[in-house]
């Protein structure tokens, strides 16, 4: 851990508000790229001399990327980058397919012409995006863009947690099979029918993206010979 965390620390990013974003970033991306693999312990003291910081914003950036479901907290062994098996993309597929078509019925009455352009440019923006890290990012706010309005927030909450949960799996599809997996077809058909105010078209159009995108992932996972838990 301590070669990929140097490599890391070693690049130039963008400046964050406190040190907590700063680590919660950094983690975030080595976990999501590969530089700490599943299982690599995440041990407190090593990060905070590695970030020259306190454990204070190490111990606060643990409990979120565990939010996200990139960390676990094991018994005896601390925070440790979690496994990805067939049945952590389920469990959060079925998670998200439960809560995002009730955050955008709610929302689509509310959504305004400046919503939907700020999608449409997130969309776009997703299309010129080089640098796959990022990908996760945009994909969040594309979706939580058409939710915002949903004057609902703990289950804006919740759907904000659990797609940041799904920004490795979103890494996977790309990686594995490229960017035509993005489903950018289905986010512009899903911004359509939101603009057109039509309720049922948008959600099922939402409904088949997550399901699409599950098997897609089961697949993968299963072929690659994921463990099973």
């Amino acid at each position: 851990m301590t070669a990929a965390l140097a490599e890391l620390l070693a690049e130039k990013g963008p400046r964050y508000r406190t040190a907590t974003e700063y680590v919660e970033a950094a983690l975030r991306q080595a976990i999501l790229t590969g530089a700490l693999p599943p299982g690599s312990p995440l041990r407190q003291e090593e990060l905070a001399a590695a970030f020259k910081v306190s454990r204070m914003p190490i111990r606060e950036a643990l409990r979120q990327l565990e939010a996200q479901a990139l960390v676990d907290f094991q018994p005896h062994k601390g925070a440790v980058v979690v496994e990805i098996t067939p049945e952590d993309a389920a469990d959060n597929y079925a998670i998200r397919a439960a809560l995002e078509p009730a955050a955008l019925r709610h929302s689509l009455p509310h959504l305004t012409e400046a919503d939907f352009r700020l999608a449409e440019e997130i969309v776009d923006a997703m299309d010129s995006e080089t640098d796959d890290s990022r990908l996760g990012a945009l994909n969040r706010r594309f979706h939580m863009a058409l939710y915002a309005r949903a004057g609902l927030p703990r289950l804006l909450a919740l759907t904000a947690q659990h797609l940041a949960g799904a920004d490795r799996y979103l890494l996977f599809h790309v990686a594995a099979f490229g960017r035509a997996h993005l489903h950018q077809d289905q986010h512009r058909a899903l911004l359509e029918a939101s603009r057109a105010r039509d309720a049922d078209a948008a959600t099922a159009i939402l409904e088949a993206h997550l399901a699409e995108a599950n098997a897609t992932l089961q697949h993968y996972l299963q072929r690659r010979g994921a463990p099973a838990g």
